[in-house]
């Protein structure tokens, strides 16, 4: 059984910032992606911020230069940094995980229960 804990939503002001947390647990052999995609009222689904094993990293246009994607590889964990928060980043943000549980069986993908985001004043 493979689980993702998110944590770090809440409520903040425009301007201000936020640090999302999301820990894999379980029968994981690799984790190839780890990433955080958001979801806004009557609106699809949508990538924000996404980290691969080998360091790469890739954004949505809307959040570079204010979103920070971040793994700790030994935790399995990745963490989203997010500064000069807009109203517009209202939304569920959801963390994705893409697994190996062999080297023969996967990739698997699993998302989290989504944390919800505000910012408002």
């Amino acid at each position: 059984q493979v689980q993702l804990v998110e944590s770090g939503g809440g409520l903040v002001q425009p301007g201000g910032s936020l640090r999302l947390s999301c820990a894999a647990s379980g029968s994981i052999f690799r984790i190839n992606v780890l990433g955080w995609y958001r979801q806004a009222p009557g609106k699809e689904r949508e990538l924000v911020a996404s980290s691969t094993s080998i360091g790469s990293t890739n954004y949505a246009d809307s959040v570079k230069g204010r979103f920070t994607i971040s793994r700790d590889n030994a935790k399995n964990t990745v963490y989203l940094q997010m500064n000069s928060l807009k109203p517009e980043d209202t939304a569920v943000y959801y963390c994705k995980c893409t697994y190996q549980r062999d080297s023969f069986r996967g990739p698997y993908d699993l998302w989290g229960q989504g944390t919800q985001v505000t910012v408002s004043s």
